[in-house]
């Protein structure tokens, strides 16, 4: 199965690309806004068996089972210690002929940002835990700099046939309240 992410930083753009910005351990992200469906409140996670350690298992999102993938494994073998600010951020990618919900751990949201393409650099291997593939670039703001994923290739072809094999096995849930165990 196919994944491909509709990220406006594949595309040359004239007019600026909005970003939704977030911590993850000492570094800052972003991921595309068209990407983004929502963010919600940390809640509990229902582990599921035999899954790749990133992917910590799945939330009942409005009775939906939502695979929810820890950022902090994939990117540096750590799992991300829960605090207050730290919450879930609903991507909506592609695959195949569908749209899909998945969930990935963030330390903290931070806010959109608007970043001009004459402010993307070419992502380089510079030292950070984040392999160059996974990113877009690296967008320059008055403050520093902002790792801008590639979420497609964060999602690896293993992740996207795990989390396909999980939607089709777990049922939806009645249970309509966010944030409840499956």
């Amino acid at each position: 199965m196919a994944l491909s992410i509709e990220s406006p930083g594949n595309t040359p753009v004239s007019s600026p690309s909005q970003y939704l910005t977030f911590e993850l351990g000492d570094e800052m992200f972003a991921v595309g806004t068209l990407n983004v469906r929502e963010i919600i409140e940390y809640g509990p996670i229902t582990s599921v068996p035999l899954l790749p350690s990133s992917i910590r298992g799945v939330i009942n999102l409005r009775g939906a089972a939502v695979p929810v993938l820890d950022l902090g494994v994939r990117f540096r073998g750590e799992r991300t210690v829960q605090t207050s600010r730290t919450c879930f951020v609903i991507l909506e990618v592609q695959s195949g002929a569908a749209r899909k919900l998945v969930g990935i751990i963030v330390d903290a949201v931070s806010e959109v940002l608007e970043i001009a393409d004459q402010d993307i650099e070419p992502s380089l291997n510079f030292g950070s835990d984040v392999r160059a593939d996974f990113l877009l670039g690296i967008g320059k703001l008055e403050s520093g700099f902002v790792l801008l994923l590639d979420i497609g290739r964060v999602l690896s072809l293993e992740h996207v046939e795990v989390l396909a094999t999980l939607e089709s096995s777990l049922p939806a849930t009645p249970d309509s309240s966010l944030g409840t165990s499956l």
